[in-house]
């Protein structure tokens, strides 16, 4: 059976996607990267989120030319900074330091009004890719507000400076199960869930 390749070792991740499959009643053995035992390097180059989900899945469809490859980008776009941290954002102020990423958001935009100045919106872009086919695309985003202040508590990414209105809260004071249910990856996935099946049947 054709195997899913989810270009990732997010477990997390792996496990969501898997459970939205088999709920949808899509028949695929899902993988992740840590699964294979070839994995290319991926220089994540692209100035687009989708530039880099496309080349991530195209390399590794490259390699493994009979399973399918779905790959995601993320980031956090704020247009008052021109787009920043945008393709940039897991390295934004460090390689994947995630306070520092924070205090570098919050010191460029001291002194912005709220709520206009504050807008902020995550996007997530999937990406499947399988030899002789076009490209899946799905998109998904969430918009919110960058907080003023920060209590210095981690959490994942710009979760705990990214305020959604309809919850009231911080993506990180979400529990678990009601961020996914609203966030740029469970919108993506959804989109994709309703792709799929004609795509793979094409």
């Amino acid at each position: 059976m054709t195997r899913l390749i989810i270009a990732s070792n997010n477990v997390n991740k792996v496990k969501e996607i898997k459970a939205t499959l088999m709920a949808a009643s899509i028949d695929l053995v899902v993988v992740s990267l840590s699964d294979l035992p070839e994995v290319p390097d991926i220089i994540e180059d692209g100035a687009t989120f989708f530039k880099n989900a496309k080349k991530k899945a195209e390399t590794i469809a490259a390699v493994y030319p009979h399973d399918f490859v779905l790959a995601d980008d993320s980031g956090l776009t704020i247009p008052a900074l021109n787009g920043e941290p945008g393709v940039y954002s897991a390295r934004y102020a460090g390689d994947h330091d995630d306070a520092a990423n924070n205090r570098k958001v919050l010191e460029k935009m001291e002194g912005f009004d709220a709520p206009t100045d504050r807008e902020a919106f995550f996007t997530t872009v999937m990406v499947v890719a399988f030899k002789g086919y076009e490209e899946l695309v799905a998109e998904g985003r969430v918009d919110g507000f960058i907080t003023e202040n920060w209590d210095g508590k981690e959490s994942f990414g710009y979760d705990p400076i990214f305020y959604y209105a309809p919850a009231q809260k911080t993506f990180a004071e979400m529990t678990m199960e009601e961020k996914n249910a609203v966030s740029h990856r469970a919108r993506a996935l959804k989109e994709l869930i309703l792709k799929l099946p004609a795509w793979l049947n094409q």
